[in-house]
């Protein structure tokens, strides 16, 4: 068992819970330059920033005077004179999100004793919080996303399961399988299993180890009672960005990486982490909310 700390040797990393978007110097100034662009707009046209280059452009000095800027022609052109051209606005304006990872512990289970032990943590988690109901975990799997020509689809090689924001279990089981203690904290009625497109995933667990993953909420069909706006399929990624206008990265070279690799990599180790971790963010998150869209279910769902 490997308890891998991700903010050891780098940086770190965004938490959800925390308050820790970062506005920096040159954050600063363009976001003066644009209130400063539509202040001098005012009701007329603003002009397409992404047309002509910056270089094609006349650039216009900013001289404080009574009441706002002066703007004066450096260079000749035809462009209206109330454009503003500041040197740290180029391109389009967008909405930078900083990303999210995980940055508790996360341990790291590799051999049949240690998932064991590790679902036996979990069980003794979830009896010591004696919640009227079932406690929140957040669950996900990964899986190598192309087999060989002529090969059975690849069996889910890794689980991932979360109910803290300080601790997660990556549960390498394509090396340790899936444990008698694994299995009955899976099918046991004390833990909601949480995720997006969760019933899927049960699916795939029931075909390739015949464990029944039970009950789980799909945070998809949760987010759509709770959020106003028409019903929507939400993604993790998407859901995350609205509840908490951070970005979910999800690299192609690691999500669809080898799963079944002998030891998983520090980088797949957070990827895998963090997934799980927002899961279960997500639907506390989500469930403190009241009910929104009187149409939308958010009964438990079940695998058919």
């Amino acid at each position: 068992m490997v308890i891998h700390h991700p903010g050891a040797s780098a940086a770190p990393a965004s938490s959800v819970g925390d308050d820790d978007f970062h506005w920096d110097d040159a954050a600063e100034a363009e976001l003066q330059a644009i209130e400063a662009a539509y202040a001098s707009a005012k009701r007329r046209r603003l002009p397409d920033w992404t047309s002509p280059s910056p270089s094609s452009r006349p650039r216009y000095s900013q001289t404080p005077v009574s009441g706002g800027y002066s703007q004066i022609p450096v260079s000749g052109g035809s462009t209206p004179s109330w454009v503003l051209t500041p040197p740290s606005f180029q391109g389009n304006v967008r909405a930078r999100h900083q990303p999210i990872s995980f940055g508790g512990k996360i341990v790291y289970c590799r051999t049949s004793s240690e998932v064991e032990k590790a679902a036996m943590d979990i069980l003794g988690k979830i009896e010591g919080i004696k919640a009227p109901g079932p406690v929140s975990l957040g669950f996900d799997l990964e899986w190598r996303p192309f087999a060989g020509r002529g090969e059975p689809p690849c069996k889910v090689a890794v689980m991932q399961l979360c109910m803290e924001k300080t601790l997660c279990y990556v549960l390498h089981i394509a090396h340790s399988g899936v444990p008698p203690k694994l299995k009955s904290l899976l099918e046991d009625n004390s833990s909601i299993k949480v995720g997006i497109c969760i019933v899927n995933d049960a699916r795939k667990m029931l075909n390739d180890y015949d464990t029944c993953v039970q009950p789980l909420m799909d945070l998809s069909i949760l987010a759509n009672a709770k959020l106003a706006g028409p019903p929507k399929r939400w993604s993790l990624a998407s859901l995350t960005e609205m509840i908490t206008c951070k970005e979910l990265p999800k690299p192609s070279n690691i999500r669809m990486g080898n799963w079944e690799a002998d030891v998983l990599t520090k980088k797949q180790l957070q990827y895998a982490a963090t997934d799980a971790y927002i899961s279960w963010y997500l639907y506390e998150a989500l469930q403190s909310l009241p009910d929104c869209n009187a149409e939308a279910e958010i009964e438990s769902v079940k695998v058919s």
